[in-house]
């Protein structure tokens, strides 16, 4: 029996709702979603860094907390508006995900060469709304931005 490739459009899709929930709630515009192989939802969440003054709440974070417990990651995959940072590469280390999904890698690169490297399947989706959305945000709050990925925001010399 043949498997079936699982749609990408469409579990990025629930991805980007979740980004565009996130920037209506005024925070970053980062979605993410699990799934598993077979293409069953099974968490979505958005980066709350912001709403919810938790510096921890990254989409990919959120996202696998509401999966709830599996037995297995190994043939989950990860869907998320924009290459995951460390921290959220590290998740995906932990646990075995075997995909990430990416709506673009433009504005970060996070740690998709690491995890390419270490055996995760890495597809990008080469998203022109993913990386328009959040350019719009930096461009508008790079404070924010600069904090969410642990850089330093210079300081004006007076």
């Amino acid at each position: 029996m043949m498997r079936m490739k699982p749609n990408y459009e469409q579990m990025m899709a629930v991805a980007i709702e979740e980004a565009r929930t996130g920037l209506a709630e005024g925070g970053i515009p980062i979605g993410a979603a699990l799934f598993d192989s077979g293409g069953q939802l099974l968490g979505r969440g958005h980066n709350r860094r912001v709403q919810d003054d938790d510096p921890s709440i990254h989409g990919e974070t959120d996202a696998f907390r509401k999966s709830g417990r599996q037995e297995s990651y190994r043939g989950t995959i990860m869907v998320t508006t924009l290459a995951p940072c460390w921290y959220c590469s590290g998740l995906v280390r932990q646990f075995g995900i075997g995909t990430v999904v990416i709506g673009e890698a433009e504005n970060f690169r996070g740690g998709i060469d690491w995890l390419s490297e270490n055996g995760v399947e890495i597809v990008d989706m080469n998203s022109s709304e993913c990386s328009r959305m959040l350019r719009e945000y930096i461009d508008a709050h790079p404070d924010v931005w600069n904090e969410d990925i642990g850089e330093e925001t210079a300081e004006i010399a007076l």
